[in-house]
């Protein structure tokens, strides 16, 4: 029998992401994606320790993506918001991943740091931190819900994103 073909890291985390955003993080096996990249699985074991490793660098290679989006989007904090409710629409299962022990804390710091720089340009270093936390858990909470479909009352979500969001800002100027 032949011996397979050789990978990267970086081909092995894009099948993972691949079978995440597909059949969520559940679905997510050694020999699935193992399959998807056209090797056996027990050689994956030689790159990541196990099905928790691999999920791991799934998740940080999401955050890294969302973090390439805030620094092009920044200093704005609409299109930073903008921004993070496209990747969450895009990359759903990702994006719910950020959410779990998953999620290692170096790329979430990382990738907070462009909202943060673009909340203290509007209500100064002091509450800069506490306006970047007060947004994104909004967006947070707004995007769970639009993604699990909890927006049955009728209206334009996108409408109501942006009402919320411009009424979040004026807030956080006023008090800032």
């Amino acid at each position: 029998m032949p011996s397979p073909t050789r990978t990267t890291n970086e081909e092995v985390v894009a099948a993972a992401r691949e079978i995440v955003e597909t059949a969520g993080a559940a679905g997510l096996t050694m020999q699935a994606v193992a399959e998807r990249v056209g090797v056996r699985a027990p050689s994956l074991y030689k790159r990541f320790a196990d099905r928790d490793a691999l999920l791991v660098a799934v998740t940080e290679a999401a955050i890294a993506d969302l973090t390439e989006r805030f620094e092009a989007a920044a200093p704005s904090l609409p299109r930073l918001a903008a921004a993070y409710r496209a990747f969450a629409k895009e990359h759903s299962e990702a994006f719910r991943l950020m959410f779990t022990p998953s999620a290692p804390q170096e790329a979430l710091q990382r990738s907070a740091e462009p909202v943060i720089r673009a909340a203290a340009a509007r209500v100064g270093e002091e509450h800069a931190l506490d306006a970047a936390r007060l947004l994104t858990a909004w967006a947070t909470g707004f995007l769970q819900m639009e993604l699990a479909g909890a927006f049955r009352l009728g209206g334009d979500v996108e409408r109501a994103f942006e009402y919320g969001l411009s009424h979040l800002l004026a807030g956080i100027e006023q008090d800032g």
